[in-house]
């Protein structure tokens, strides 16, 4: 059977566009742009300032300098995070406020500054996965150095209201840094109308190269570099510029905005389908805001069937599964954790992510695999045989669970 592909949240394949793009600086353009003394040097820069711009327009930056490239998407939010508390060094009692579903690319050098005497507070989110405005403005005061706010969450779609916390950044005079992996080229993001200081891009996520990535940093924002040697990127990213990898992110930001619409009536045509077929399974959750989320995710816990078995059996479908196996355990995704789904319905839940090769066939194939797997599994479940008979399963699971731990 032909292999399909819905992980495109993980990542996606490279467009036959910016593959075309990339070429020339592999073997002709392959000059490096702090050469100022050639055409090759010449021609070099000309191409990453032209990406530059291009990833400029994508998110309505104004300067186009304001774009620096880095090596991906972590690089981006480390360099945000860590360079801004670095830049606040003598200041006492700093604090960055974020929310507890955010990519482990903020969390864990949030953790890391935590060592280094910086307060992380969380704002509250409501069972979507939606921040609480009130409650973030009320985490704000004047120790506050940054706030952190995805724009969308890569496992369940949910999309944040990323102009109103701007609005509460701004009023507050705190720097708003937002991770936009997952929302470019699906939702319209404007740093400009949205009050957004630092932006991070991974260019992978839509169909651009692996490996590098870029960070907007408005005028004014003091940042203190990861990295150091050379000067490059207004002194915020040394290393010599990876010319082919700018390139590609440039051309995948110019065909993102080129196409947004039609792209996304095309992914809302896709999931409207799957979303359809998976509603005539019995005993089926949806995971995350049903309203606002992003257009190609669908996140769905079914019942009394393990994420992992259902996966293995949609043979040839890239899936993810809402758990992480680890070598000495199931952990259920810290993600569904901080939204208080409980372990026994985390452990069943399954990403969808639809991508631009994704078709209506493949959704049919889909859909009638997971209906049997789900039909198939849940004979197997003594779980499920209970809940019919009308046993109360979620204390019978959880006191199975209490007497093991104890």
């Amino acid at each position: 059977m032909k292999q399909i592909y819905l992980d495109h949240h993980a990542t996606t394949p490279l467009d036959k566009e910016v593959l075309d793009a990339m070429i020339p600086t592999f073997m002709q353009d392959f000059g490096n742009p702090s050469s100022n003394t050639h055409e090759y040097g010449h021609r070099a820069r000309y191409l990453v300032d032209n990406a530059r711009k291009q990833v400029a327009q994508l998110i309505g930056a104004k300067n186009p300098d304001d774009i620096i490239f880095t090596s991906g998407a972590t690089e981006s939010n480390n360099l945000s995070i860590k360079g801004c508390a670095q830049a606040k060094m003598t200041q006492s009692h700093k604090n960055i406020v974020t929310i507890a579903i955010e990519h482990k690319a903020v969390l864990d050098p949030l953790k890391r500054l935590r060592k280094e005497g910086v307060n992380t507070r969380f704002a509250k989110l409501d069972s979507y996965g939606v921040v609480d405005l009130d409650d973030l403005a009320s985490k704000i005061d004047k120790n506050t150095i940054l706030i952190s706010i995805q724009a969308a969450n890569s496992e369940i779609g949910t999309l944040q209201p990323i102009r109103d916390i701007g609005i509460i950044a701004r009023e507050h005079g705190v720097p708003f840094h937002t991770d936009a992996v997952q929302a470019l080229g699906k939702i319209e993001i404007d740093v400009e109308r949205d009050f957004i200081d630092l932006l991070s891009i991974s260019a992978h996520k839509m169909y651009g190269p692996k490996g590098i990535g870029a960070l907007y940093v408005r005028r004014g924002i003091k940042l203190v570099p990861l990295l150091e040697g050379g000067g490059h990127e207004r002194g915020m990213r040394s290393g010599t510029l990876n010319v082919p990898g700018i390139v590609g992110l440039g051309k995948a930001a110019e065909i993102a905005r080129r196409d947004r619409e039609s792209f996304v009536a095309f992914l809302l045509s896709l999931r409207r389908k799957l979303a359809d077929g998976i509603s005539r399974i019995d005993d089926v959750i949806l995971n995350g805001h049903p309203v606002r989320r992003l257009p190609n995710n669908l996140n769905y816990a079914f019942s009394y069937v393990e994420g992992e078995s259902l996966i293995l059996a949609c043979r040839g479908v890239a899936l993810s599964s809402g758990s992480a196996c680890t070598s000495t355990s199931l952990q259920s995704s810290y993600v569904l954790k901080a939204l208080n789904i409980p372990d026994f319905l985390a452990h069943c839940s399954i990403r969808f992510g639809l991508g631009k090769s994704n078709t209506e066939e493949q959704i049919d194939v889909v859909l009638d695999m997971l209906e049997k797997g789900v039909k198939k599994l849940r004979s197997m479940s003594p779980l499920y045989d209970m809940a019919k008979e009308g046993i109360d399963v979620e204390h019978v699971k959880w006191s199975n669970e209490h007497k093991r731990v104890r």
